[in-house]
């Protein structure tokens, strides 16, 4: 078992390596960079793997994991799985030895601008052995106890400069006391805190501002219904991504339980890492330095949306050739608006649920699903939930508004309004509305 212990700061992260999804890998022959326009060209090939247990040592070599804390960018569309709906019901009842998910690359000629991931206070985090976590000393871990943030400031004195800002559930290390004061760090910020915002030493606080994570190191995870190897698939998760552990008690003997859309199951520990995540302080000038970046990036996101329609107006007497009286038509993504994402979203509701799919017709996965209609504003996304959760920039989900991506364990939807979330669930539902609060709200990230 790999056991980490190290600060991950927020990094933006050019990956020239190929995205595993599912059972197919995809090579990509392109590293992007943030804030640079392109779309990754991808090859699919097919790969019978006995099962994932016993091809786990190959497949480590060539799966990469997400952690908390870092943005891995993918420029433009991956290749995009024409897996009818009833090879998807196969792949999920089948034996694993059985177990196998081609694709065929797909291609636009809409420009695509790469969403640069922001650090934002929601999602810098970090991890943390989860043994060595358990077992420290609290007494001097703090949890912040505010609504919106509270300032560390430089001196002991609320009319002092504030070195930066904490906010709800954020964790601080008290290093000393100064009367009504803790003096306290947390990240790379060092100052003090009101003691009246700050619950130091509270196991409950610690456990509810923490998240236990399980990062998949295989090629494709099996979340299975029962804790042993022999149990039914409950549902799988690629290479690059993590789910959030609901119960560790079992951890000795190899079984974590974790929580994914198809409700609670069990992982082998042999192909995840366990760390726990939480989230420090934002500095002064990091604040400063990602509004910058956020407006950039509602900038860059809107020029490239407008490029998207001009070059979709250009061709839409070719889009759509079937002749087919029944074939249903759809309409053409227009405007750089989260309410324009909705729109064009809402229309695929009712189609199929397919892994590993970036089809918003013919079947699609839920990272796929908010890919592939962002790309159709001209905004590369990553195929990935956990990546997705540091796209865009971070807004509360008190702020929550139509288009934003809202990202869960293992899952991952658009908000549509109305406290609902138009999403690409499972296979058995396929593309449908469901409401936002049904889980665990990780991050809500926005693009424009």
């Amino acid at each position: 078992m790999n056991w980490t212990r190290k600060a991950v700061k927020a990094v933006t992260l050019s990956l020239a390596t190929g995205l595993m999804v599912g059972a197919g890998a995809f090579a990509s022959s392109a590293a992007p960079v943030a804030g640079v326009s392109g779309a990754i060209s991808s090859t699919a090939t097919t790969k019978g793997v006995k099962s994932i247990e016993d091809a786990a040592n190959e497949v480590k070599s060539s799966s990469y994991n997400t952690r908390s804390g870092v943005s891995l960018l993918l420029s433009g569309l991956v290749a995009s799985a024409n897996t009818s709906k009833n090879n998807s019901a196969a792949v999920m009842t089948a034996a694993p030895e059985n177990k196998t998910n081609s694709a065929a690359s797909t291609s636009t000629g809409t420009t695509t601008q790469t969403v640069t991931a922001q650090t934002t206070t929601q999602t810098t985090q970090t991890s943390q052995d989860i043994t060595s976590y358990d077992n420290a000393d609290i007494s001097k871990i703090g949890i912040a106890n505010v609504t919106s943030y509270v300032y560390i400031r430089s001196t002991p004195d609320a009319t002092s400069d504030y070195t930066g800002k904490l906010y709800p559930n954020g964790e601080a290390t008290v290093v000393g006391e100064n009367g009504e004061w803790y003096q306290v760090q947390s990240g790379d910020v060092i100052g003090y805190i009101k003691k009246d915002f700050l619950t130091v030493g509270n196991q409950a606080a610690i456990d509810s501002a923490s998240r236990k994570v399980a990062t998949v190191t295989a090629q494709t995870l099996y979340v299975r219904k029962d804790p042993n190897k022999d149990a039914k698939v409950l549902t799988m998760v690629p290479g690059t991504d993590d789910l959030t552990i609901t119960d560790d008690s079992m951890k000795s003997t190899g079984w974590v339980k974790v929580d994914t859309e198809e409700g609670d199951g069990y992982v082998s520990t042999d192909f995840i890492t366990l760390s726990k995540t939480y989230t420090y302080a934002e500095s002064k000038g990091d604040e400063a330095a990602r509004l910058l970046a956020e407006q950039q990036e509602r900038e860059q996101a809107q020029k490239a949306a407008a490029a998207a329609a001009v070059a979709k107006a250009k061709s839409t007497s070719k889009k759509r050739g079937s002749s087919s009286s029944s074939s249903k038509s759809y309409s053409s993504a227009s405007g750089s608006s989260g309410s324009s994402v909705v729109s064009f979203a809402s229309q695929f509701v009712g189609n199929p649920y397919v892994y590993g799919g970036t089809s918003l017709t013919n079947g699609t996965d839920c990272s796929g699903f908010v890919m592939s209609v962002y790309s159709n504003f001209g905004v590369g996304l990553p195929h990935s939930s956990a990546a997705m959760r540091s796209v865009g920039y971070g807004v509360s989900t008190s702020d929550m508004q139509a288009g934003d991506i809202v990202c869960y364990s293992g899952h991952v939807g658009i908000y549509a309004g109305n406290g609902a979330i138009v999403n690409a669930s499972n296979p058995k539902t396929g593309i449908i509305y469901t409401n936002v609060g049904y889980r665990k709200i990780l991050a809500v990230r926005r693009i424009f």
